[in-house]
């Protein structure tokens, strides 16, 4: 297999210098997503959240490589006043995959979601990506077709997205059935149920199972050696939330209903869908729901650093 490591040259790619250094020596990198810092926590929670989860990667022993656009530059990796400007500005967009290029050209500035930050993190040669949760099949997708972008690009990005499952507004089942048709693992993290964002258990099984770091590593570095040349896609390895900051299934599934009720009679769709769901549910649940999202983001990065660290050393070796 390749080394997924090498330094692109991208020509609308830009490296912070300490993304850059470790990509160059081959030592592992981390991507984070910048939407949850301008969509999905309120100031200054948002970039003091960001800037902890960077830390924690590097005490992990790897660089984080947090994805933007500014002023229409693809960025992995960004300065302290860069974060702010995710955090405060209020011309940041919520972009994804499909609104990149345009971006791009206006040279405007853009968070990025899951999907996009699959496809800026490929670019850049980073293979491991950690989230709070990924985007799936909404509720009523049989009417609607809402089906996030972030499954189609893991069924044809080679990253693999660390999340504490799908977020619990979406259906998890057809979520999962649509992953399976789409030939992506979903990987249970030391847990044979899937969790479900604000809980650790959502009803459904994990299709596999992996205890640690080094095994969800030799599973990645399978996959992408035996991808047909062109393709291989990518990996969500599903990390429950600590229990400490666990909010159960049956606590929180009244006040996701009672979100999704108030957000039909607002008429909110599409992008904005998501945003308003989580600032809705902090709000029905007095910000217990932001610090549980706080915890899981947190948790998921220290994995996703121990996984790509193991990555790395198999990266190493072949």
């Amino acid at each position: 297999m390749s080394s997924p490591f090498t330094l692109s040259q991208h020509p609308l790619l830009d490296f912070a210098p300490e993304v850059a250094q470790a990509l160059a020596e081959q030592r592992p990198v981390v991507a984070l997503e910048s939407t949850i810092i301008s969509h999905g926590m309120p100031y200054p929670q948002n970039v003091q959240t960001a800037r902890e989860v960077e830390l924690l990667i590097r005490e992990a022993g790897a660089v984080p490589a947090t994805i933007a656009v500014l002023r229409g530059r693809l960025k992995a990796g960004l300065s302290d006043a860069e974060l702010e400007v995710l955090g405060t500005n209020k011309r940041v967009q919520k972009i994804s995959v499909r609104d990149l290029p345009f971006t791009v050209a206006r040279g405007g500035h853009g968070a990025t979601t899951v999907a996009t930050t699959m496809r800026v993190a490929a670019l850049a040669g980073i293979r491991v990506f950690a989230t709070g949760g990924t985007g799936g099949v909404h509720r009523g997708a049989a009417q609607t077709f809402d089906i996030s972008a972030d499954l189609t690009e893991l069924a044809r990005t080679p990253v693999a997205v660390v999340s504490a499952g799908v977020k619990s507004i979406l259906d998890i089942g057809l979520t999962l059935e649509y992953l399976e048709t789409q030939g992506v693992p979903v990987i249970g993290y030391g847990v044979s149920e899937f969790p479900a964002f604000y809980s650790r258990q959502s009803g459904f099984m994990s299709p596999l199972v992996a205890e640690d770091a080094a095994t969800v590593a030799r599973a990645l570095y399978a996959q992408w050696a035996l991808a047909l040349p062109g393709q291989g896609g990518g990996a969500l390895i599903a990390n429950p939330i600590p229990q400490h900051a666990e909010i159960p299934h049956a606590e929180i599934a009244p006040v996701i209903e009672q979100a999704l009720t108030d957000m039909a009679a607002q008429n909110i769709h599409g992008k904005d869908t998501t945003p308003y769901l989580l600032a809705r549910i902090a709000q029905i649940t007095g910000g217990r729901s932001l610090t549980a999202n706080i915890a899981l983001v947190k948790n998921n990065a220290v994995v996703a650093a121990q996984i790509a660290a193991e990555l790395q050393q198999l990266t190493r070796r072949g």
